[in-house]
């Protein structure tokens, strides 16, 4: 990716919807070499997805949960198990195996305490786990679905 790539990243991670001219605008080309950069880009892999993003708020998702969870049993067939389980399941919107003391963390994201529960009760019906801590999250301090551009390397 060369410094124009990187722009066309950039730009896309902050405004998804723009044109191909806005993008050509923005990054000093025309329409068609823009449009053609970033279909290079989403043919590369590097752009996977173009989506809307929305206030949870506006569609009445006020509470959000982190879900850590531990399992002893790590066979394969549990954690295919787990892995059909949890996309069955609309509220969680993030999904992660992690080090340390904790096998998988989820983020949920539900209406109220009492939807919470509901979905807990599912998830356990669903899977057989050890142990199911929650955090309720108070505030929001930055949350982001941009990339940090920092890293990579130009050509």
């Amino acid at each position: 990716m060369d410094e124009v790539d990187r722009d066309i990243v950039r730009l896309l991670q902050e405004d998804g919807s723009l044109s191909a001219r806005e993008l050509g605008d923005r990054v000093g080309l025309t329409p068609t070499p823009c449009w053609r950069r970033v279909r290079a880009l989403e043919e590369a892999g590097v752009i996977t997805h173009r989506v809307a993003l929305i206030d949870p708020a506006a569609v009445n998702l006020d509470v959000a949960a982190l879900v850590n969870i531990r399992t002893n049993d790590h066979s394969s067939q549990w954690i295919e198990t787990f892995r059909s389980a949890i996309a069955t399941f609309s509220e969680i919107v993030e999904a992660y195996r992690t080090s340390g003391d904790i096998d998988y963390t989820l983020k949920v994201m539900v209406p109220s305490i009492a939807a919470y529960d509901a979905f807990y009760k599912r998830l356990i019906d669903a899977v057989d786990l050890y142990d199911v801590r929650t955090i309720f999250v108070m505030e929001e301090i930055k949350h982001t679905t941009a990339l940090s551009l920092d890293y990579l390397t130009t050509d």
